[in-house]
């Protein structure tokens, strides 16, 4: 696979971008708020499985909705455990030739010829835009089971995180 295109579609820095949840935080929070309750009875007070609510104490990620209820059980705003991480920035351009050269039904040959159409086509039509104008994006797994109404406070949360990073970014506090 071909190295990073610099030509297209460069990602904005991964300092300038929250990109991460303090996992070690929450699950030093979780302990602590559960104090001697079991987790049985932790995770039932908090909504998640006790499986769940165990591997998020040692330190495992959680999905958003379990983050999310984790949050409102502690009683803590999502956005204290929002970090920036120092990742490679990834282009749109090397995600989509990254599938390209995993796709089996390609030869390398086939691969590079096909990232090299859309490398040339996202020079001559992507815009540069301004990246604090973008909409926060999130990965919702579950979203096709969500109830009625969820999508509607979800996307409130998720303006209100967006105008807390976005103070917190202007004050100079990441």
């Amino acid at each position: 696979m071909p190295g990073p295109d610099v030509r297209a579609g460069a990602a904005p820095s991964a300092a300038d971008q929250p990109t991460a949840i303090a996992v070690e935080e929450l699950g030093r929070l979780v302990k602590e708020h559960r104090g001697r309750q079991s987790i049985r009875q932790a995770a039932a007070e908090a909504g998640v499985s006790f499986s769940t609510l165990s591997r998020v104490e040692a330190g495992a990620q959680p999905d958003l909705a379990t983050f999310l209820r984790l949050c409102a059980w502690l009683e803590v705003p999502p956005e204290r455990f929002l970090r920036s991480g120092a990742q490679r920035p990834v282009s749109t351009v090397d995600e989509v030739a990254s599938h390209l050269f995993a796709d089996p039904r390609l030869s390398p040959a086939a691969a590079e010829r096909i990232a090299d159409v859309v490398r040339d086509l996202y020079a001559a039509l992507a815009k540069d835009r301004d990246v604090a104008q973008l909409p926060l994006a999130v990965h919702l797994r579950a979203t096709s089971v969500m109830r009625p109404g969820v999508p509607e406070r979800l996307a409130s949360l998720l303006r209100d995180m967006r105008t807390a990073l976005e103070q917190r970014l202007s004050e100079g506090s990441w």
